[in-house]
């Protein structure tokens, strides 16, 4: 009785440490099952692949070669990367005590390739189940392609399509989940614990970036498409909270120009930004050259080599182009959502999804830019290689052709010496008779004097002149057509008054500008200094005169035997001009008019109120000319 109770006792002290041995046991066997589901499942997965990859996509040559690319994406990328990992994970197989801790390793090795090659693939993923929906409406087609599919994966089903698109997302995310499996059977003090912990982390990341990538594109997609709406379709799209979304962005804008609100600075996007308009400026002008080029010279080779890929090339700066200019409107939603945050410190779901739709958009424009970059450069480089090589073959055909023409000169047996010197002969003759002609023409030619000024502009003139002085005035050189929000529209000969030499970013090409009715930025480049016409001595001596006569350019003075005639500033019309409202009034070309206001009632100078014939209407002020009585040359005015 004492021998069989101390057996017991001794039974009983024993059973904690061989339950530990057994959960140990079963910790390490649910282990290994975990790795040997890994890599069967690995192996069945890129056997699928494959079949995908070789059979199905050999025998779905029916379908569109876009189609093919957009249903099976990058899968021959994903087919390599999974193909290398499968063979290092299977050399771990014979290493079963490291085997945990090599195969942690072996996915943090892989963890940027596998977000490399998945992130694209999921990023398409919705564009081909949009194909897949598309066939399945065509039940001839739908037939044709559920017969492959059915041919080489049977276990497929009707699900057809779909069912082989959807392997990839799946993968991806069962990686962690096995991983997690191994790390929860894995003792805490054993070596592969805590590389298992960063292997299911990593892999943990790579399904978050994944799914951030993808939402960035879909955002993207959809702000680079381009609808070509008419005007009663957009009309049609207005509500309230369109015109509440615009009308706030205005309010931010306005509130920033004018320094009530901080500017949100992104000097990394900045750059980015300035390097993709200048290499579009390149692209746009060298568009422009070429089709000049290709007016005046027809060329079939010009034509495939350089003109169609620049076209290719412009239309891939469009969708960016787009996403930058949406950007800009999202970054003022942002703003004030911040502002909101930051007051309140709390908003709604609508001004959070904003939110992070401003920086999805930033995130894939950083992201991407760099590298589109590069990508546009060097397609612009290639281009610019093929029109230089296409313009020496036909400098080339130009010479041999002069060549042959030369032999049919009548100095072309003259010796170099003798051609030499009697070109010289006649180039001193030409140059002779050039600055002969230049003096008789510098004496005929008035001095030069700024661009003549609007007709009817005298008074918007004298109170720029009057508040502002006569050094901050500045005249348009050209037409400049503003694309910006706060840049100005103005015609050729305009008056300015210069407020500040440079824009909020500290740009010294676009300066902030009054006309005497709005303020915005022009280009610098635009802008000469206007010297405005001393007074008159009516004027000096203080006699009462219109403010009108002030302006007028004194008159030449006449030789003494030609009889004086009174000079008289009179406004004409330069161009014949059709009404196409009542607003407007119609004229013909040298028609005296009357302008009563230089400008219409939005105070905006390229449209003039003027009277003819006792009938008053709008006409566009760059058809008026101002000229000084009699009629000029060449001009028949209507009696």
């Amino acid at each position: 009785m004492a021998d069989f109770g101390a057996d017991e006792a001794s039974s009983r002290s024993e059973s904690p440490e061989q339950e530990g041995r057994g959960s140990e046991d079963r910790s390490l066997l649910h282990q290994r099952l975990a790795i040997r589901e890994l890599i069967d499942t690995e192996v069945s997965y890129l056997h699928m692949l494959r079949l995908c990859a070789s059979d199905i996509r050999s025998h779905l040559q029916q379908l569109p070669p876009g189609d093919l690319d957009v249903l099976f994406s990058n899968m021959d990328d994903i087919i390599q990367v999974s193909s290398r990992f499968l063979h290092r994970l299977q050399e771990t197989a014979g290493k079963e005590e490291e085997q945990a801790y090599l195969i942690g390793n072996l996915f943090l090795e892989f963890q940027e390739e596998f977000e490399q090659v998945y992130k694209l693939y999921c990023a398409n993923y919705d564009q081909a189940l949009l194909l897949v929906k598309a066939y399945q409406k065509e039940p001839e087609l739908q037939k044709e392609i559920q017969g492959v599919i059915q041919a080489a994966v049977p276990q497929a089903g009707p699900s057809g399509l779909s069912f082989l698109l959807v392997i990839p997302l799946q993968r991806i995310t069962k990686y962690p989940l096995l991983l997690q499996r191994m790390l929860e059977n894995t003792p805490a003090d054993a070596s592969a614990h805590p590389v298992l912990q960063r292997a299911t982390s990593a892999l943990q990341d790579v399904n978050s970036n994944i799914n951030e990538y993808k939402m960035r594109k879909e955002v993207a997609l959809k702000y680079t498409k381009v609808e070509q709406l008419s005007l009663r379709e957009r009309l049609a799209r207005i509500n309230t909270h369109t015109l509440s979304k615009k009308t706030t962005r205005l309010s931010q804008l306005l509130k920033q120009e004018a320094g009530l609100a901080p500017r949100t600075e992104d000097k990394e996007f900045d750059d980015l930004e300035e390097r993709f308009q200048w290499v579009s400026l390149c692209v746009t002008e060298l568009k422009s050259n070429v089709a000049a080029y290709m007016d005046n010279l027809e060329k079939q080779r010009l034509n495939g080599l350089v003109w169609q890929p620049l076209c290719s090339l412009a239309r891939t700066l469009v969708g960016p182009q787009n996403l930058i200019k949406k950007r800009l409107d999202k970054l003022l939603d942002f703003e004030r959502v911040e502002e909101k945050l930051l007051d309140v410190g709390s908003v709604t779901y609508e001004e959070e999804a904003a939110r992070h739709t401003y920086q999805a958009l930033n995130s894939l424009l950083v992201a991407e830019l760099p590298r589109f970059n590069q990508l546009v450069m060097q397609w612009l480089r290639q281009i610019l290689w093929t029109f230089v090589v296409l313009q020496r073959d036909l400098a080339d055909h130009v010479l041999r052709r002069a060549e042959s023409s030369m032999a049919l000169l009548p100095h072309q047996h003259i010796s170099e010496p003798d051609f030499q010197k009697l070109l010289e002969d006649t180039l001193g003759q030409s140059s002779s008779q050039l600055r002969l002609f230049q003096e008789n023409f510098e004496k005929v030619l008035p001095p030069s004097t700024s661009q003549p000024l609007l007709p009817g502009s005298e008074h918007q003139v004298q109170a720029l002149l009057t508040r502002y002085g006569p050094g901050k005035l500045y005249q348009v050189t050209s037409n400049i057509n503003g694309t910006g929000t706060l840049d100005l529209t103005l015609p050729r000969g305009q008056i300015v008054a210069l407020l500040q030499n440079k824009d909020t970013k500290g740009n010294n090409s676009r300066w902030l500008v009054d006309t005497g009715g709005h303020r915005g930025y022009v280009p610098a480049g635009k802008l000469q200094l206007y010297h405005h016409p001393a007074p008159s001595e009516k004027e000096l001596r203080g006699q009462t005169g219109t403010r009108e006569d002030y302006w007028l350019p004194a008159p030449e003075p006449t030789q003494p035997s030609v009889p004086t005639i009174p000079t008289l500033t009179q406004v004409v019309a330069a161009y014949p001009f059709v009404a196409r409202s009542t607003h407007e009034l119609s004229l013909q070309a040298g028609q005296p008019v009357t302008v009563l206001e230089a400008q219409d009632r939005k105070g905006n100078p390229e449209w003039s109120l003027v009277e003819v014939n006792g009938q008053r209407g709008y006409v566009p002020s760059n058809f008026l000319a101002r000229t000084p009585g009699p009629t000029p040359w060449g001009w028949s005015l209507p009696s």
